[in-house]
């Protein structure tokens, strides 16, 4: 059975280095989600374009909710996510890369819980360490036995997009401790903890942000600078599949015994 899924951002479309590829349509209470599977090296392996193949979903439209369902549905535990991402601070150069262990929240109109009461019951989710640690830990060591530089740790600031940010909004975001800028790791993260999943972001620097650059952004920097990276990414991804463990020590399913979903 398939256990680890990646989810692709913006420039990730397709995983390219799957043998076996076929694409599954699996349907939720929230949606269809077409579902990408096949194998590295052996290893069954999941992939979904979070903006669709040819980025034509916006962040804040993707349907986060089926997303992550349906990939619970077929049986993943695992989930790595890629995002481009703008640096607050020069310590985090355009071609980096970086793996958040922390976020601000600052979308405003997306659903952000299966638990919304009536059937589904209302359930308070522990997101004090919302990046399971096990899967940065597999994924640092994929990149130091690759030979790749990797920040360790990162407050990402979701925003609700589509636009990006104004420098005084970069300015307060500097101001509570963010780090990077993006859209779209909340809620997603914070659905895939709700189901007892592990989630782990690796986030791409592609530009500096609002105020910190003193160029205007564009949405053709981010790809253009995104495109540079891609390949290794994958290969850096695919190369931690062989790491990831069955018994991990994490506490990331723990809500689903804690809150009776799981006896």
């Amino acid at each position: 059975m398939i256990k680890t899924a990646i989810i692709g951002g913006t420039g990730v479309y397709n995983p390219k280095l799957f043998d076996d590829a076929s694409e599954v349509v699996e349907r939720t209470p929230y949606g269809e989600v077409k579902i990408i599977t096949g194998f590295y090296e052996g290893i069954g392996v999941a992939f979904i374009p979070r903006h669709g193949s040819k980025h034509s979903v916006p962040p804040h439209l993707i349907n986060y909710r089926a997303n992550i369902m349906a990939l619970k549905q077929i049986g993943i535990t695992n989930i790595i996510a890629t995002a481009a991402v703008g640096s607050l601070f020069y310590e985090f150069k355009p071609g980096n890369y970086v793996l958040a262990d922390q976020f601000l929240d600052f979308t405003k109109n997306r659903p952000t819980t299966f638990y919304e009461g009536g059937q589904n019951g209302v359930v308070h989710c522990d997101m004090t360490v919302p990046y399971c640690p096990e899967l940065r830990k597999t994924l640092m060591h994929s990149a130091s036995e690759m030979g790749v530089s990797i920040h360790n740790g990162g407050v990402y600031v979701c925003t609700e997009g589509p636009r990006f940010e104004t420098a005084a909004e970069i300015a307060m975001f500097k101001q509570l401790g963010g780090q990077l800028i993006g859209m779209t790791s909340v809620p997603e993260v914070c659905l895939a903890r709700e189901l007892g999943m592990c989630y782990a972001n690796i986030s791409i620097v592609t530009n500096f942000a609002a105020g910190i650059s003193p160029n205007i952004l564009t949405h053709s920097e981010v790809v253009a600078n995104m495109q540079k990276q891609t390949d290794q990414l994958r290969q850096l991804i695919m190369n931690s599949l062989k790491y990831i463990k069955s018994d991990k020590e994490c506490t990331c399913s723990n809500i689903l015994t804690e809150n009776g979903i799981l006896k």
